[in-house]
């Protein structure tokens, strides 16, 4: 005799466990709001050296200067522009070269040690040879920031083809389809989940590299007001280019996610297929 299956219990199908929770629309503001308001606390009740972690009304305080001097906007479009540049540059070389190396095991045999090898390097070990190499204008700076972009992207292709089940593929043989075709409608579709995830980590990585790549010779950038309020011992300067460093991160990411959110509603769809079997 079928048991009736409660809702609960449908809940709680799949993972993360799913118990019918559904966070609010700002819920995740709450723990940077609380940190920022217990700073702010610990700064007016002297728990807190200020000269060691300003409050954010100083902090604030700093960005609303730069803004009116009319510094802040160059600095954010100038890295802004340089992680564009080097996430699009590098994601566009990994997917040429994960599809290359994910449907080709003379490929694999032939590129994925050296790239593993190159995995390995810190980004600051590629500063002296970029510098050498391309002198001191952008051309060092974007191409840093693409290496940072390239690997996340290309591991996770790489990934998602030897994920993909292989009865899709011999489908798509028998029927016809030639390389290219077998690409575009079966290969790229099927790993999309892991190339979303290969996106967001390299742009992750891109912002991170930008610190690296904006040491070079930089007269503008947020990585640039990082090492200018270092060098002048300015504690509320580095903290604000930290600050707009984590929102422009965060937004970009933003960005990205909805991209794959669209990208990906068949596979939201069959998600709720599945719950509600």
């Amino acid at each position: 005799m079928p048991t009736s299956t409660s809702p609960a219990s449908t809940h709680r199908r799949g993972w993360p466990h799913d118990d019918g929770y559904r966070p609010g629309r700002f819920t995740g503001w709450i723990v940077p709001l609380a940190f920022l308001l217990l700073v702010e606390a610990g700064a007016r009740l002297e728990l807190i050296p200020a000269r060691l972690l300003p409050p954010p009304s100083e902090l604030a305080h700093t960005l609303w200067s730069l803004a009116q001097r009319g510094e802040l906007l160059p600095h954010i479009a100038a890295s802004l522009a340089r992680v564009a540049s080097g996430f699009v540059i590098g994601s566009a070389l990994a997917v040429a070269l994960g599809l290359l190396v994910g449907i080709s095991r003379r490929a694999e045999a032939l590129l994925e040690p050296s790239f593993q090898a190159l995995r390995a390097i810190p980004s600051l070990a590629w500063i002296p040879l970029l510098l050498l190499w391309l002198g001191i204008d952008e051309t060092p700076k974007v191409v840093l920031i693409a290496i940072g972009a390239f690997f996340p992207v290309y591991l996770n292709l790489v990934a998602g083809i030897r994920d993909i089940d292989h009865k899709l593929i011999e489908v798509g043989t028998t029927s016809g389809l030639n390389t290219q075709a077998l690409i575009g409608h079966i290969l790229l579709p099927a790993s999309l989940p892991y190339l979303f995830a290969g996106l967001r980590g390299g742009l992750s990585l891109a912002w991170m590299f930008l610190v690296a790549a904006e040491l070079i010779a930089a007269t503008k950038g947020v990585g640039y007001l990082l090492s200018d309020g270092r060098e002048s011992s300015r504690p509320d300067l580095v903290l604000a280019a930290i600050l707009i460093l984590a929102l422009l991160g965060k937004l970009s990411d933003g960005l990205l996610r909805q991209l794959e959110t669209r990208s990906l509603t068949w596979r939201h769809a069959r998600q709720h297929a599945d719950k509600a079997l």
